[in-house]
C-alpha cells in the first residue's frame, strides 16, 4: 500500500470514528404543542426593572436542540413545597394538558413556592418549558429553575434560570429577565445538564400573591 493510499485509509477510519458524536450533535428545533391564546380581561399593567421586551409579533425563533429529545415530565411524580394546592392536583403539572382554560392550573399559597419534577432516572435535559397562567397578561415574580439528583436540592445543585434580581429567594441575585406569560410558555436552556430532578420556583405575580402551574416540560435523551 502506498503512502496515498495509506493516509486515505486513516481519515476514513478517522472519520468513522467521528461518527457517532457527529449524530450525537445533530441539532433540530424543539417541536411544541401550544395551546391557543387565550388573553382575556384587561391587561394589567406591568412595571419591572428585569421585565423582558415582549416580541411585537411573528413566531418565536426556533429553539434547538439534539434529535431525539422527548418530553421526560410527562405523567412523571410531581411534589411541591405545598403538598395541598388551593386549586387542582399536583399530577396536572406533567399530564401534558396546557389551555389555559379555568380549573386547568394549580394554584399554590403566597410567598415563595415550588414544584419538582422526578423525572425517574438522570437524563441529560436541554430544555424545560413552563406555563404558569397564560389567560392574562402577567409577569410570575423570582423564578428560579434548578437541577440536582439530589431530591432535597442540598447538594450538586445547578441553577439554569433565575429572573430574582431580589434574591427574595435566598437561592442568589438573578440576571435572567421577568417575562410575561403567554400561551408559547417559556423555553429554559438547560444546556444538556444531567439530572433526575427539576424544580422551579416562583414567588408571586403581577396580579396577586398567589402561585401558579398549567404544564411544566421537560426536553432531553432517555437515560441509557
Amino acid at each position: 500500500m502506498n503512502h496515498l493510499a495509506l493516509r486515505s485509509s486513516f481519515l476514513l477510519l478517522a472519520a468513522a470514528a467521528l461518527l457517532p458524536f457527529a449524530r450525537a450533535e445533530e441539532k433540530v428545533p424543539l417541536k411544541l404543542q401550544l395551546p391557543k391564546p387565550m388573553f382575556v380581561g384587561t391587561p394589567v399593567p406591568v412595571k419591572l426593572p428585569n421585565l423582558e421586551t415582549p416580541r411585537a409579533s411573528g413566531r418565536r425563533p426556533d429553539f434547538m436542540v439534539p434529535k431525539g429529545v422527548v418530553n421526560l415530565a410527562l405523567n412523571k411524580t410531581v411534589t411541591s413545597s405545598d403538598m395541598e394546592p388551593v386549586l387542582g392536583d399536583l399530577a396536572q403539572i406533567t399530564d401534558g394538558e396546557k389551555a389555559g382554560d379555568e380549573g386547568n392550573y394549580v394554584e399554590f399559597g403566597k410567598g415563595k413556592q415550588w414544584v419538582q419534577v422526578d423525572l425517574g432516572a438522570a437524563s441529560p435535559i436541554y430544555a424545560i418549558v413552563v406555563w404558569h397562567y397564560h389567560s392574562q397578561a402577567r409577569v410570575y415574580k423570582a423564578v428560579v429553575a434548578q437541577l440536582s439528583d439530589d431530591p432535597d436540592f442540598i447538594k450538586d445543585v445547578v441553577t439554569v434560570y433565575n429572573n430574582d434580581d431580589r434574591n427574595v429567594n435566598g437561592l442568589g441575585e438573578g440576571k435572567d429577565p421577568t417575562y410575561i406569560e403567554t400561551n408559547e410558555g417559556r423555553i429554559i436552556d438547560a444546556k444538556g445538564t444531567k439530572a433526575r430532578y427539576v424544580r422551579l420556583y416562583s414567588n408571586g405575580n403581577t396580579t396577586s400573591d398567589m402561585n401558579h402551574y398549567i404544564e411544566v416540560e421537560v426536553w432531553g435523551l432517555p437515560a441509557q
